[in-house]
């Protein structure tokens, strides 16, 4: 145990997943977790879902030592022709919103920038009919608030 934490998710049934250390360290909330003398079983409960979490450590297992290019904000064009091939593979997956708010809660800002990014990409140029029918976003404003919404936030329009 003195190169890897067990995160242990907090599904209904427990998932663990068995990390490096080093790149566990790619989260400012695991990096001050772990800090125990090297040697001891280090067991750090995480409240992310299993599922989403693998895709977490995945990412960390990969770039801890592989940096991420800086992707650049707000982003000008396709995400695809910022990010590196291993990052198009992993970012196809239905967990986005997911791995967002996990990379958040873990403080994991190159995991957040990319994840970010990716949804920024995914609704540049969308209505809001098409963003609410992409993230099955239920609208449960009136015609009146929505018209007044619209009016209070025009400058995003014209941006």
């Amino acid at each position: 145990w003195e190169t890897h934490v067990v995160l242990r998710c907090g599904d209904v049934k427990p998932i663990e997943y068995v990390v490096t250390r080093k790149a566990a360290r790619m989260s400012r909330i695991l990096g001050m977790l772990e800090e125990q003398e090297e040697g001891e079983a280090t067991v750090i409960p995480i409240p992310v879902d299993g599922r989403t979490m693998k895709y977490v450590v995945q990412y960390v297992e990969h770039h801890w030592n592989q940096k991420a290019a800086p992707i650049e904000k707000p982003l000008r064009g396709e995400i695809h022709g910022v990010i590196s091939e291993w990052d198009k593979k992993f970012l196809f997956t239905d967990l986005v919103k997911n791995c967002i708010m996990a990379a958040d809660f873990l403080q994991i800002p190159d995991l957040l920038d990319l994840t970010c990014a990716c949804v920024a990409s995914m609704i540049k140029g969308k209505s809001l009919g098409q963003v609410r029918d992409l993230f099955n976003i239920e609208n449960d404003f009136t015609p009146e608030e929505e018209e007044r919404i619209r009016q209070e936030n025009r400058w995003c329009e014209e941006a």
